[in-house]
């Protein structure tokens, strides 16, 4: 490439970056600016504040058993995850203990989830699939105890609650590295 090619290659970079600049700071006035609806209100956002973290924080009141959560599995779930959670057409929820390092590993939450308040977050957010957030908070407890029953995790009549539910030691607990509590870096 000559002097006089990388001149203006260079010239034309300048131009460009220094219309790209110019384009940036030009921001718009508050009467241009779209008026797309409002900032949210602590309340609704407190609404909103669902997730639950391992340690179980946050968790509601209720209970529920697995002898409980299989008559709500029945009517709620077995469509979609398959008598006694073996799956089809969605994912299976039991089976795969000890199956992750295989060549075939079986992603379920029995043998994958390292947290079982995972399960209640995950059940209460987003299940049944057509109405999530539907079932009471004893349906959830109920059907966690259920799925961690089939999975040989926890006994049939054992009590999932806010104070039992965080205490369940998930066979891939330690399969994992954990980010919780979050550590100031």
């Amino acid at each position: 490439m000559s002097t006089f090619e990388r001149t203006a290659a260079a010239t034309a970079v300048a131009l460009l970056v220094a219309a790209c600049a110019t384009q940036m700071s030009a921001q718009p006035s508050a009467a241009q600016q779209p008026k797309l609806g409002r900032a949210a209100t602590a309340a609704e956002v407190a609404a909103w504040d669902i997730s639950i973290p391992p340690n179980g924080a946050g968790l509601p009141a209720g209970s529920g058993t697995a002898k409980q959560g299989a008559a709500v599995y029945a009517a709620k779930c077995v469509a979609c995850h398959g008598e006694k959670g073996a799956g089809k057409p969605a994912d299976a929820l039991v089976g795969g203990i000890g199956s992750l390092a295989t060549a075939r590993p079986v992603r379920t939450v029995g043998s994958y989830w390292p947290y079982a308040t995972t399960l209640f977050d995950y059940v209460y957010r987003a299940m049944p699939i057509g109405n999530p957030m539907s079932l009471t908070y004893d349906e959830v407890y109920a059907v966690s105890a259920y799925i961690l029953y089939l999975n040989g995790i926890v006994a049939e009549d054992a009590p999932m609650s806010a104070t039992t539910l965080p205490l369940v030691k998930m066979p891939n607990r330690d399969g994992f590295v954990s980010d919780w509590p979050p550590q100031k870096r």
